[in-house]
């Protein structure tokens, strides 16, 4: 997930990145919604209000959050249409792809693999994947478990390869990890391992290899059972193989493949390519509570939590921004930090994230914003943290 990434890296969607993709928004007729009598804020509301904005200056075809707010209560909100073809209006607290916010599921898992005794954040990643990694500048005796979930092991990233280049090709194509890694593998190290930071979705690839190896069972079980049912996040789930429709009702995601071109309904898809860096699907309310339970301390023990929370600095996602392991802090302007890790697929761009006292925000909007847009999300956040 990212804005200020190099121009290379911003020529084609990123998963969990901030895309530079222009929004094809005219001509849209798009209606706010407010939320739930149930649920609703006094007005005038400011993350109503950002909500709103998002849909009628930017362009999104839906926006819709949850906010927990200090007194503990939390508040939805939608805007915009759920579906383009029929106007039908934005499910509360709908489903949605979750994108990089699955490398924070994942890192947990990992982490608890720490705890247990079973695997050592500075092993290589040789230890547990013999010969897994072998390439031009990048070598798995010389890249630890740590680096892969920091993003300082150099690997290149999958998504520049050849095959991922036009999702539309690949809506409903299924991927094995390896043949995703394969195409990694290809490619030029970015960087020594231990001397830089780059996003790099195949970090978290090689990660959900680690846990199947590790574990003897696949990356979703072991993610539903050590996360997912362990603090009863009930409309979150990693899909089965072959799965592309979402579960529960949730607003339509669309790809934006240029100017003037009509949005393309990308609800469904087959979600392989994103894998153990982002296939998770989830809510707004979800993610608040994975993010709120992991801040205190409900899934990692407090060595592992603090090894989560060291950063290092990484200017590339904003200014301020760092990165742990599966996790970064932004600061907020009224003081603090929010922590989180946000996420884009194609057809969702979710931001959001927890404070130390609680405060909890999480929004997406249903197609992949350009940077400006991007960055108005990211002040709606602080908006509502901040409120």
């Amino acid at each position: 997930m990212n804005e200020h990434t190099p121009q290379r890296w911003a020529r084609r969607i990123r998963m969990g990145r901030h895309a530079t993709t222009v929004t094809a928004a005219a001509g849209l007729a798009l209606t706010a919604f407010a939320p739930t009598a149930a649920t609703a804020a006094p007005r005038p509301d400011v993350v109503q209000q950002r909500l709103d904005a998002l849909v009628k200056e930017d362009g999104m075809p839906a926006a819709l959050a949850t906010v927990k707010g200090r007194d503990g209560r939390s508040r939805t909100y939608t805007a915009g249409v759920g579906d383009l073809a029929t106007g039908s209006g934005v499910p509360v607290d709908g489903q949605i792809r979750a994108g990089s916010n699955t490398k924070a599921f994942t890192a947990v898992v990992v982490l608890q693999l720490v705890a247990e005794g079973k695997v050592g954040l500075d092993a290589s990643v040789d230890t547990y994947l013999p010969g897994l990694l072998r390439g031009d500048g990048f070598d798995g005796r010389t890249i630890t478990v740590r680096q892969l979930l920091q993003h300082t092991s150099g690997l290149p990233d999958y998504m520049d390869a050849p095959a991922l280049t036009d999702f539309i090709t690949i809506q409903y194509r299924y991927f094995e990890p390896r043949e995703l890694l394969d195409g990694a593998l290809a490619q030029k190290a970015l960087f020594a391992a231990g001397t830089d930071w780059m996003y790099s979705n195949t970090n978290y690839l090689v990660a959900g290899l680690l846990i199947q190896k590790v574990t003897g069972r696949p990356f979703g079980e072991e993610v539903t059972k050590r996360v997912i049912d362990r603090i009863g996040l009930r409309h979150t789930y990693v899909p089965a193989t072959g799965e592309t429709a979402l579960r529960e009702p949730h607003p339509h995601g669309y790809l934006n493949t240029g100017p003037g071109v009509p949005l393309v309904d990308y609800t469904a898809m087959d979600s392989s390519m994103a894998w153990a860096a982002g296939a998770v699907v989830s809510t707004n309310t979800d993610l608040n509570t994975f993010y709120g339970a992991l801040l205190a301390g409900r899934l990692l023990p407090a060595a592992q939590l603090a090894q989560m929370r060291t950063t290092v600095p990484t200017e590339l996602l904003g200014p301020g921004v760092r990165y742990g392991l599966g996790i970064q802090s932004r600061p907020l302007t009224c003081g603090g930090l929010v922590w989180g890790h946000g996420g884009t697929a194609p057809g969702h761009r979710s931001r959001g994230g927890v404070t130390e006292d609680g405060r909890a925000v999480n929004i997406t909007v249903t197609t992949i914003p350009d940077a400006p847009t991007a960055g108005r999300m990211t002040e709606a956040v602080d908006a509502a943290l901040c409120r």
